[in-house]
């Protein structure tokens, strides 16, 4: 149970961790004790498992069914931790789309999975906590309401029933200033991005996590964090596709830093999402544990991200697999035996020696960084690079034009020594983008006007964030 939720982690023009040798895997300076016995950040990385189901109408009539399917689903899965003797195990239930329309299923789940983990500590020990992730549904009617309506009063109701059906954190994947995002993904175009992701999403951040995290004071639950998967990782998916450069997509992932860090500048103390690829730039700058994703999610979605985003994880996640038959056993069982395995590797480099762990994080950036921007902007020095300026700044804005012109500046600096390799088409499109990111205005009130006047007919609303 939380007992008190800080104002802030976020140090103005200070990071947490502010030295290479001080940004390691399974440690970090604000650790979350939660669920039953277990420690996030405290030393041990933890197994964190996700699951979904396969394709099924979700109805009335199916829902007995679909119930039984996640009893079985944590009830294997839990079994599977205990023989594998992991330090703790961390589970997010991320419910689908009508399960928090109708909040009534959303819940019904949630204490399913709660009851289960609650049985699995009493009869064997094992360590756990319960992630609970509602959709952020406010996004299925264009152009969105972001503060009124069906689908925010469904999102409200979840997060108030989450503490009595057994949920232990909470998180979301919001979508504040995606309607505006997905256009800049795709032509390209940084103005829009950084409107995006620098003016709109942060003040719909902060209206969310202020909400968030006041219910979670009155329940006693976590407030985790956020993720900008409907950002970041869909420039991710498209540049995997080849219908988005690459060095966008590096560009984008790092802009949306800021935005993310309004959660924990509202009351969020981690672990971050585990789709949140920006949770190095999180740990950095606020000292939170990280969930993070890379090999083992490749049942989700593809990426050249696979091992640097292990480097300093606290949490080693899946993202999310369908409950389907494989050979050895059901898939969510398999992806929590790679986890477990790779959490029992971090942990006993960590055991080791200090030298130990940081030669394997090394040796997990090495091995990615230098073949895909995505993967170098991960890398431990130039997050630490890149947090300091952005939290130099004073306003989101601000510190998402300094995340855009300060990564730019670092991919050009990487390809000219020779520490990363773009291909002709890539160093066309770092160029264009350098041009389009000079010249943003320095001001926000000045860029606002100018942008106001350019989606004078794109589908968002403006008084739905605050205007």
């Amino acid at each position: 149970m939380l007992t008190s939720i800080p104002e802030s982690l976020v140090h103005k023009r200070r990071l947490a961790i502010g030295v290479i040798d001080d940004f390691v895997f399974g440690r970090c300076p604000h650790p979350v004790r939660c669920g039953r016995r277990l420690v996030l950040g405290g030393g041990d990385v933890v197994p964190e498992i996700n699951f979904t189901l396969p394709t099924v109408d979700i109805s009335d009539l199916t829902w007995p069914s679909i119930r039984d399917q996640y009893q079985e689903i944590v009830s294997t899965v839990c079994e599977r931790a205990v023989q594998l003797n992991v330090p703790g195990l961390l589970v997010e239930f991320e419910t689908l789309p009508p399960m928090t329309v109708r909040p009534a299923w959303g819940l019904e789940i949630t204490r399913v999975i709660s009851e289960t983990l609650r049985s699995y500590h009493d009869l064997h020990g094992l360590a756990n906590a319960l992630r609970l992730t509602p959709n952020d549904t406010r996004d299925h009617i264009r152009p969105p309401l972001m503060r009124s309506g069906a689908y925010w009063d469904g999102m409200l109701e979840m997060f108030a029933g989450a503490a009595e059906a057994g949920a232990d954190l909470i998180s979301i994947e919001s979508t504040g200033g995606k309607e505006i995002c997905d256009s800049a993904l795709m032509t390209g175009d940084i103005r829009t991005l950084v409107y995006a992701l620098g003016v709109l999403a942060p003040r719909d951040m902060s209206y969310l996590w202020t909400e968030i995290v006041r219910t979670c004071r009155a329940g006693g639950m976590i407030p985790a964090g956020d993720t900008a998967c409907g950002f970041a990782n869909t420039a991710m998916v498209l540049a995997e596709q080849k219908l988005l450069p690459r060095v966008f997509a590096a560009v984008v992932r790092v802009a949306a830093v800021p935005r993310t860090l309004v959660a924990i500048e509202s009351g969020a103390v981690g672990p971050s999402k585990d789709c949140a690829y920006e949770g190095p730039y999180l740990k950095a700058i606020a000292g939170i544990p990280i969930s993070m994703e890379g090999r083992t999610a490749a049942c989700a979605h593809l990426s050249a991200v696979g091992n640097i985003a292990q480097a300093v994880c606290d949490c080693w996640s899946n993202e999310s697999v369908q409950n389907v038959r494989l050979l050895s056993a059901s898939a969510p069982v398999v992806s929590l035996e790679q986890l477990a395995y790779d959490c029992r590797l971090l942990n006993t480099a960590t055991k080791t020696s200090n030298a130990v762990a940081a030669q394997l994080r090394d040796l997990l950036v090495e091995s990615d960084s230098a073949y895909d921007p995505q993967a170098y902007v991960l890398r431990p020095d130039v997050v630490l690079k890149l947090s300091q300026l952005i939290i130099s700044e004073d306003t989101p804005y601000s510190r998402t034009r300094a995340a855009v012109l300060g990564t730019l500046r670092e991919l050009r600096s990487a390809t000219e020594s020779g520490r990363l390799a773009l291909p002709p088409i890539e160093m066309r499109w770092l160029k264009k983008l350098e041009k389009q990111a000079e010249a943003l205005p320095d001001s926000e009130t000045q860029f606002h006007d100018e942008m106001q006047a350019e989606l004078a007919d794109a589908p968002y609303i403006p008084a739905e964030y605050g205007f």
